[in-house]
């Protein structure tokens, strides 16, 4: 088919990574990155937006990510590739579309990564609370770039215990949760927490749909799947794997966690400046469980961080070998890491470090509002990817097919629309498009400017580091 063969090139020019990833790990790299701060501290504002009904905010937003990854499951069987939906956009669309997605992808993510390690800072104040954020951040981030340097392979053993710890503990909150709700004979505790204080909708309808944005932050990094299947051992295997897995559990844990968190804690007590879920443990005063669960949700974002580190390398490689970044970011060293592209990709360490200094108490909501732009465009774009993918493999035998195509599609991208358009409606999400807008057209300056001289290059003009 001249569509493969004209991919296939694609994926050539993308050589030199290793292909060392396994489908376990894959699942728990996709879980890894969505289950950080995102659902720790970044729920204790979806709260505040929607109060009770940001149940039904994360339910919308799980829906939107089981689509995603619907979406992005069919388009990864075929073509496996570090570029992901970045090479998809390129080829099915058109390369301006692959470069806009590409870095708009990679500045979400990379301001992602800032939110993480703020979040890391934010946790250790628990135990010193007169220490300022930035010297955590820099200690962390330097043991999160050590691991993705070390090569592939330790990155996803490491990331696999990360993860694990992560899933024990939240499946851990939930028994603890339960057992309370059924044995306690508090009155304090139960599910009438869901319509007291103002009723499950205290800010209307329009507040639970304000929250969904956030909820799409906090599943924002499940579609990392599609990205490490360009590094997996066997690609089509491990993303079926994953994809089944993924959204399962992180179905089951974000809506289970959150109701059990709104049945303990009333939601206006719910506020921005630790997560929900370690108030939730001091409320029922559980011998040194406060302590125990911070431990966890700081494992929790450094997990999110390391991985999220992971996919912006894997991108800002991908736009190099696309002739859309400097050549030196597409060169792999010999344990097959893009370290250029690493290093670039600290950047959303440095501007959490900067905001942390200047604005201590709003860095975390400022990066979240800013990156979210990126988050959405590139799930609309994912969405719209399909549509075009779907209409050059009519007559094609699938190895996975989406279900409902092309409903589900369509559903998924009227969805991501509305949700990015309603950003400029919120105060929380008031520098959102007034970011992403600007941000956009820049991009698309910059790409017809550079398009002009700039020649495509292959993988044998991008050598190995020494």
């Amino acid at each position: 088919m001249k569509q493969m063969k004209g991919f296939e090139e694609i994926a050539r020019r993308q050589g030199g990574l290793k292909k060392q990833l396994t489908a376990g790990q894959m699942t728990m790299l996709a879980i890894g990155g969505a289950i950080g701060t995102g659902l720790f501290l970044g729920s204790a504002y979806a709260i505040q937006m929607a109060g009770p009904s940001v149940l039904l905010s994360y339910f919308i937003g799980g829906v939107v990510a089981l689509l995603l990854m619907g979406c992005l499951a069919e388009m990864t069987s075929e073509h496996p590739t570090p570029g992901s939906f970045g090479d998809y956009a390129e080829f099915y669309i058109s390369p301006l579309f692959g470069f806009l997605v590409r870095y708009s992808y990679w500045s979400c993510v990379v301001l992602a990564v800032g939110t993480e390690v703020t979040a890391i800072g934010m946790y250790m104040q628990f135990w010193f609370p007169t220490t300022p954020i930035w010297p955590w951040v820099l200690l962390f981030s330097a043991a999160v770039i050590v691991i993705n340097v070390i090569g592939v392979k330790s990155f996803g053993q490491v990331e696999y215990a990360l993860s694990t710890i992560k899933v024990v503990a939240i499946a851990a909150f939930i028994a603890i949760g339960i057992g309370i709700l059924v044995f306690s004979a508090n009155p304090a505790y139960g599910i009438h927490n869901f319509t007291a204080n103002g009723g499950f909708f205290p800010f209307g309808v329009k507040g639970m749909w304000f929250a969904v944005i956030v909820s799409i932050f906090s599943y924002l990094s499940i579609e990392m799947i599609a990205v490490a299947a360009g590094e997996a051992k066997n690609p089509v295997i491990a993303v079926k794997t994953a994809f089944k897995g993924t959204i399962l559990r992180l179905f089951i844990f974000y809506m289970l966690s959150i109701a059990l968190m709104l049945a303990i804690v009333p939601w206006r007590q719910s506020g921005t400046g630790e997560s929900p879920f370690l108030m939730a443990m001091n409320v029922i005063h559980l011998p040194a469980a406060a302590g125990i669960f911070n431990f966890i949700v700081l494992v929790a974002a450094l997990s999110a961080m390391n991985s999220q580190l992971y996919i912006t390398t894997r991108m800002m490689f991908s736009l190099s070998r696309a002739g859309q970044a400097p050549a030196a970011l597409g060169r792999v060293s010999k344990r097959g890491i893009p370290v250029n592209a690493l290093a670039m990709s600290c950047i959303g360490i440095v501007v959490s470090i900067v905001l942390s200094l200047v604005y201590p108490e709003k860095s975390f909501a400022a990066m979240m509002s800013i990156s979210v732009y990126g988050a959405c465009f590139t799930w609309l774009m994912i969405f719209v990817t399909h549509l075009f993918f779907r209409r050059q493999h009519r007559q094609t035998h699938l190895k996975f097919r989406m279900w409902g195509f092309p409903y589900t599609t369509l559903a998924g991208a009227g969805l991501m629309t509305a949700l990015l358009i309603s950003t400029a409606f919120t105060e929380f999400f008031k520098m959102t498009l007034w970011f992403g807008i600007p941000f956009t057209l820049l991009l698309v300056a910059i790409y017809f400017f550079y398009s002009r001289h700039q020649p495509l290059p292959t993988a044998m003009e991008t050598p190995e580091l020494e």
